[in-house]
């Protein structure tokens, strides 16, 4: 028996239906009440728990042997969220205290690039680059730095464990729309595009997926593994968009302080109202960050090979207008 939990997420639900249609017996964890749309038609076992609940945590393990802990909160705001910090430092350590007391045979946890110091650019962000819990960036990144520490330190006391930092994830599936699914669906419909003079890493989920997978058979316990794809601006990955669904539509690009500027001027207003950001800070000092990261160590040792990352988009985007999206019940899980 496998568990995943964060199973209805965009990287979770994807995982799920790539070990179904490998013919394993999959339970899928969701939060109490959650929607399970995104796991329809496939014959996988529902349980509900939250990973908060240590309780629920231990009754979700029994009779498991494989663990992929996808389960956490993806924040782009700046500063302190207790609740993102809870969900993805706590939670992480139930399922590890969960899983050494069940037995279970070995654990794959997702983290993130964000967990990784960011690097001048004259250096290639790769497993070298340790692990950054200063708290300089955001909540997000941090909680996910001091998770993936945890799980390593677990190793150290008997836990079979590997650790996997996909980058930006793209893709179909995208059931709960993703900041980067956003991205996309807007620019499908909008006539007019704003975009920044920014660029980062992007990866297909479904190569996320496949990248977890191989890292459960191939990965060596107590690595970290980085799953990349391909890195692009943000106005040419906007026009491919365009060029996919053929659209004629005026693109501004913003330079990059202007941005930040205006962005410094919406944060407080995001909080205030309690509606989800359309772009923060943090999300425009990522995609003016170094994104020059190397998947070589798991190409090396897992056999990973990312796709075009022009197939991925066009997939989206093929996806979005086939079945539509934003539709279900939101909330910040990955």
């Amino acid at each position: 028996m496998i568990l995943v939990t964060g199973a209805t997420g965009h990287i979770g639900n994807v995982l799920v239906r790539e070990l179904y249609l490998r013919g394993a017996r999959v339970r899928a964890l969701l939060l109490p009440g959650e929607d399970p749309s995104p796991l329809q038609d496939l014959e996988v076992e529902i349980m509900e728990g939250n990973v908060l609940d240590e309780v629920a945590m231990h009754a979700a393990m029994q009779g498991v042997d494989i663990v992929y802990h996808l389960a956490g909160l993806i924040s782009i705001m700046p500063g302190a969220d207790p609740l993102v910090e809870r969900v993805n430092v706590q939670g992480t350590e139930n399922v590890i205290r969960s899983a050494m007391d069940a037995g279970v045979r070995r654990l794959i946890y997702t983290s993130s690039i964000h967990a990784i110091q960011r690097v001048p650019e004259q250096f290639t962000i790769d497993e070298s680059i340790p692990f950054d819990t200063s708290g300089l960036n955001s909540a997000y990144d941090t909680s996910k730095a001091m998770a993936s520490l945890m799980v390593l330190e677990a190793v150290k006391q008997g836990l079979d464990a590997v650790v996997v930092c996909p980058t930006g994830v793209i893709g179909p599936f995208d059931y709960r729309l993703s900041e980067m699914g956003r991205l996309i669906l807007d620019s499908v419909k909008a006539k007019v595009q704003f975009s920044v003079d920014g660029a980062y890493d992007f990866v297909d989920v479904r190569d996320v997926a496949r990248g977890l997978i191989q890292a459960c058979e191939r990965g060596r316990t107590g690595e970290h593994y980085i799953l990349s794809g391909e890195r692009i601006t943000i106005p040419k990955l906007m026009a491919t968009v365009r060029e996919v669904v053929n659209l004629n539509a005026l693109q501004i690009t913003l330079p990059m302080q202007l941005a930040k500027f205006g962005a410094s001027l919406a944060t407080p207003l995001y909080r205030m109202l309690k509606i989800r950001p359309r772009f923060t800070q943090y999300a425009l000092e990522t995609v003016s960050s170094n994104s020059y990261i190397s998947h070589a160590k798991a190409a090396r040792e897992l056999g990973y090979a990312p796709r075009s990352l022009r197939v991925s988009i066009t997939d989206t985007v093929r996806w979005m207008l086939k079945y539509g999206v934003g539709l279900m019940r939101k909330n910040r899980s990955r």
